[in-house]
């Protein structure tokens, strides 16, 4: 009987750069969803890789002096280290430099055209170079880029268009009869409310403002836009021909199971891919997937702040799958996960050298302390065995439950139920005292028997979140992981086998004080690295960028002196409900407390905003955003990535004293 196919697919990874941990997260969750599916029997392709096209590349190559080729060739390299180095089992690593693909985008593209679902036109509107987007002044939030935040400029050029609109119907209804194929379900509604249901735009599907990307064969002054290229390699990638010769791997995989991809690109994936299957007459996804964002603890990171976590320096500190078992564990299913350094020491020591650790090692070192390393099963039995058993086994139900959700972290907690249980069961049992009885040698073994069973149980319910932990475990217990199908009873065990003699231990305990020192180390280092990249691009202040101010036309001095600024104290701040962006402050500015909201969500929490001076445009006409009146500004630098700092007094300044 030939097993059933799954296919599931990362967003491939944009070359613009080294992939912190929250990009790495991606890989990992599409890696442990494939091993699962593995588990369960499926013949699973698991295909991830990289995206290299586009303006953004280019510019940086050209600043580090080298082709656009040979700049994505070397961080193309540089992230598939990191997915190795993670212990990914991908089965293809796309890129779209490749040959075969550029191939066939060149051939979809020109297949729309021919259908007339592209035309040429002009497009003039507001660009933001760091997403590749167009947008028009009504799509701007507080005139900047609704998807990152940053600045947009004018832009004006020929291009091809997809007619959107066209299918637009089409997909909302396979939404609504399909409700699996967006999730989590707070993700559908974003996408249906805020952009199906209001309508769709054409979209600008070509570029000629730069030449990095794939020449449409019969316009070459145009390249296909990143969308087109980046989005076709979930078909190219499994052989898909526009002629009608496609391979077997597409016949056989497509349509993808599961698309994994960061909320932050729910809209191209969930609107313009499916729409473009529908035109090239290919069956949809069964599902996309929009997970929520790793986040750092302290802030936004920043190579200049020191506080960028990778993977490798992750790694380094506590190995593999303890990093996959952080990033896994601390993901909420729809809500953005946070992670610290504290907080990875925290986990390793309580859950994984406790909980999982000292769990195998005692079990082990027992055996072989009472029984030479055998384990026997005995029959002595007690009603705290059917306990023991049941909890496991219910474990095991309820795991697989989870996962067929892609909830991995309830997943993950499920199987850490299983090693709390079997702690808890060697404190029920007390082996240590029915070791001095010789009338309990039998009841003893029966103890160590479930013990070993429970951990093997566990060990195997493991392996696709923490493979090679899991396999130290089966190897040490001298027997091999189960699938799925091995795991529908307690009492798999072989009775009779010997357990290792010298436990190794999984994972360590941490000095967090250690850790810490030499974390502090570590982003000193990265700052200075920082600064002296900024100090070889000829920038006059080592560790920052040189900006290219704009400049506004001029105004007479009577028009500033009707501006009125004064120093504030934040009193109160709390997030905006209906705002993924702002937050609103009580300022308290002399004898008065002003309401004034801000887009400064990103960058500040509403704890870090209490208390602070600040400088306030005091005499704003009063404006509703989101709901919530803002009486005020708040004043703030922004550098060339976006990043956002408030501007403070130099000198401790009463609330009130005016800004002249």
């Amino acid at each position: 009987m030939s097993k059933k196919p799954y296919y599931i697919t990362t967003a491939i990874a944009y070359t613009s750069g080294k992939p912190h941990i929250g990009n790495t997260y991606e890989i990992v969750l599409a890696d442990s969803i494939a091993r699962f599916k593995r588990m369960q029997g499926y013949d699973v392709f698991f295909q991830t890789g990289t995206d290299e096209h586009g303006q953004k590349i280019e510019e940086k190559a050209a600043a580090a002096g080298i082709t656009p080729k040979e700049f994505v060739d070397g961080v193309s390299a540089e992230i598939k280290r990191i997915w190795d180095l993670m212990d990914t089992s991908y089965d293809k690593f796309i890129r779209t430099t490749d040959q075969d693909h550029e191939k066939q985008v060149q051939k979809i593209f020109h297949k729309l055209y021919a259908k007339g679902d592209i035309y040429k036109s002009e497009y003039e509107g507001m660009y933001c170079t760091p997403c590749e987007s167009f947008w028009t002044a009504s799509q701007l939030v507080d005139g900047k880029c609704p998807d990152c935040g940053r600045e947009v400029k004018p832009a004006k050029e020929e291009a091809y268009f997809f007619k959107m609109s066209k299918y637009a119907q089409r997909l909302i209804d396979h939404i609504h009869a399909h409700p699996e194929f967006i999730q989590p379900v707070s993700r559908k509604n974003e996408m249906m409310n805020n952009f199906l249901l209001k309508g769709l735009q054409d979209l600008c599907v070509s570029r000629t403002s730069f030449s990095w990307g794939i020449p449409v064969d019969f316009d070459p002054k145009h390249v296909i836009y990143v969308w087109i290229d980046a989005l076709s390699n979930y078909i190219t990638g499994l052989g898909y021909d526009v002629d009608g010769n496609s391979g077997a791997l597409f016949e056989k995989y497509w349509p993808a199971d599961v698309h994994l991809i960061g909320k932050d690109i729910l809209r191209f994936h969930t609107i313009y891919w499916p729409i473009m299957l529908m035109a090239l007459d290919l069956p949809l996804p069964k599902q996309i997937f929009g997970h929520p964002w790793l986040l750092q603890g302290d802030g936004k990171m920043s190579k200049s702040k020191g506080n960028v976590i990778y993977a490798d320096d992750l790694v380094d500190f506590f190995g593999v799958d303890a990093v996959r078992y952080f990033v896994l564990h601390e993901m909420p299913f729809e809500s953005d996960g946070v992670i610290t350094w504290e907080l990875m020491v925290e986990r390793m020591n309580s859950d994984l050298a406790n909980t999982l650790g000292n769990l195998v090692n005692r079990t082990i070192s027992m055996s072989n302390k009472y029984f030479g390393g055998l384990v026997e099963r005995t029959g002595v039995t007690e009603p705290v065995d059917e306990d023991l058993k049941a909890a496991v086994m219910n474990a095991v139900k309820n795991t697989e439950a989870k996962m067929e959700e892609l909830r991995v972290a309830d997943a993950i907690t499920e199987i850490f139920s299983i090693f709390k249980r079997c702690n808890k069961y060697i404190d029920e049992t007390m082996p240590w005292v029915l070791g001095k009885e010789p009338d309990k040698r039998q009841r003893l073994a029966e103890v160590l028997y479930n013990l070993v069973e429970g951990i093997n149980i566990g060990a195997s319910l493991l392996e696709p979140f923490m493979p090679s932990t899991a396999m130290k475990i089966a190897a040490q217990l001298h027997t091999s992981l189960r699938d799925m199908e091995g795991l529908d009873r307690f009492g798999k065990y072989v009775s009779g086998t010997h357990v290792t003699e010298k436990p190794e231990i999984l994972f360590a305990r941490l000095d967090i004080k250690e850790v810490m020192e030499r974390v502090t180390a570590m982003q000193e280092a990265q700052k200075a690295e920082a600064e002296k990249e900024a100090g070889q691009s000829g920038t006059e202040d080592a560790g920052e960028a040189e900006i290219q101010l704009e400049v506004k036309p001029e105004i007479a001095y009577e028009d500033f002196s009707k501006l009125q600024f004064a120093v504030g104290e934040i009193i109160s701040c709390e997030a905006v409900k209906k705002s993924k962006k702002l937050l609103c402050s009580q300022v308290k500015i002399g004898n008065q407390v002003k309401q004034i909201v801000s887009g400064i969500k990103a960058h500040y929490t509403p704890e870090e905003m209490v208390g602070k001076k600040v400088m306030v445009l005091v005499n704003l006409k009063p404006a509703t955003l989101a709901g919530v009146v803002s009486e005020g500004m708040l004043l703030c630098a922004e550098d060339q990535e976006g990043n956002l700092a408030l501007m403070t007094p130099e000198k401790p300044m009463p609330a009130g004293a005016e800004i002249c």
